[in-house]
């Protein structure tokens, strides 16, 4: 097992905490780079829906992750971003103007959103986040000028003709760098001042009032910053599916990425991409898997729907700090093998959540 021992300010605020982490890491940016040559444009595409939802997962995290804030609406910041990136593309802007403007009028919404949290918490913010969902899922379908309305509105694919990339590619060398970005601005908030507001208000908003935070500016700010990588993964999401309609943006969806940061395992970045890899590999598993069902229930409607809400089921009951929870059990376990104890990762009471977050 591994003891690292610090002789410095600078490696504890260090983000590769020790040579394997930045050897592994190194090796996966390798690959992804590499991807768009060693993979067909069927894998790529999948590969850059996760990178898509995973910068959505971040934003989620920040907010029900780290500050404890959960939103039932969230596709509704998705589908802001989307339509405001398809209305600029549209006029011509280039992606380097649009993902900033769908960024930012996602927070702007996000603020307005943001405020029912001020007074409400728990089950009421979600009832407040799910109504603000079927509202904008509304305003989309009759705004036809600007969206479409129901008939939808096409977006035009993005290629860097410069530099020899086809459509396929184009897109992905977008999202992944700014997955990249993205996942080192969210590492950089949680070491700040910022996020580490955010963890207390999360633990104990008595205690980080009593402690001199100022809990509407934050929890306003957690709203603004999840919606703003909600909008720009909205935004790359318009221009992978080149076409978008309000029922896309709808409160399954948002319920599908709440699913995703819960599976992944709240409280961690690498949830957020666990959970993403979960969403889009899920539906293709269950296909696989309708061939050794019977016909009675490999054609049922509600398949999908009901693996899903058993995966979720079992999540919460077994393994309740999701996929990155299991994952460092199983690298505890080969890190002391053959000297682990049966007990070792036996539940304990925690007093804090941050107690489980370790």
């Amino acid at each position: 097992m591994r003891f690292i021992f610090h002789t410095s300010y600078l490696q504890d605020i260090r983000l590769a905490k020790h040579g394997g982490h930045l050897f592994w890491y190194s090796m996966l940016c390798l690959f992804l780079l590499a991807a768009p040559w060693l993979l067909d444009d069927y894998w790529l595409a999948q590969l850059t829906f996760v990178l898509i939802y995973g910068v959505v997962g971040l934003g989620l995290m920040v907010l029900a992750g780290f500050t404890g804030l959960f939103s039932i609406g969230h596709a509704a910041f998705l589908g802001v971003g989307a339509y405001t990136g398809a209305a600029l593309a549209g006029l011509g802007w280039p992606l380097i103007l649009t993902l900033p403007a769908a960024a930012a009028l996602s927070a702007a919404v996000g603020a307005v959103v943001g405020l029912p949290a001020l007074r409400v918490k728990g089950i009421y913010l979600g009832i407040a986040t799910l109504a603000f969902g079927f509202i904008v899922e509304e305003v989309l379908a009759r705004w036809e000028s600007v969206t479409g309305g129901n008939a939808g509105k096409t977006v035009s694919a993005i290629e860097f003709k410069a530099l020899h990339l086809g459509p396929e590619a184009s897109l992905y060398a977008t999202c992944l760098l700014v997955a990249i970005l993205s996942t080192l601005g969210v590492a950089n908030l949680l070491r700040s001042p910022t996020g580490r507001a955010f963890v207390a208000i999360r633990d104990s908003e008595i205690s980080a009032q009593s402690m001199g935070i100022h809990l509407a500016y934050y929890k306003t700010l957690s709203f603004m910053i999840s919606a703003a990588l909600a909008g720009i993964g909205g935004a790359l999401y318009a221009h992978k599916m080149q076409f978008i309609s309000p029922d896309q943006f709808n409160v399954l969806h948002s319920i599908d990425l709440l699913l995703m940061v819960v599976i992944g395992g709240l409280g961690s970045i690498h949830g957020a991409f666990l959970g993403a890899i979960f969403l889009i590999s899920m539906p293709q598993l269950i296909s696989l898997g309708k061939g050794f069902l019977p016909d009675a229930i490999a054609q049922a409607p509600g398949l999908q729907a009901v693996v899903y809400g058993a995966v979720l089921i079992a999540f919460v009951l077994f393994e309740p700090m999701g996929l990155y929870g299991r994952w460092l059990k199983v690298r505890t376990w080969l890190q002391l093998f053959p000297f682990y104890r049966r007990g070792m990762f036996k539940r304990q009471k925690s007093f804090q959540k941050s107690d489980r977050m370790r």
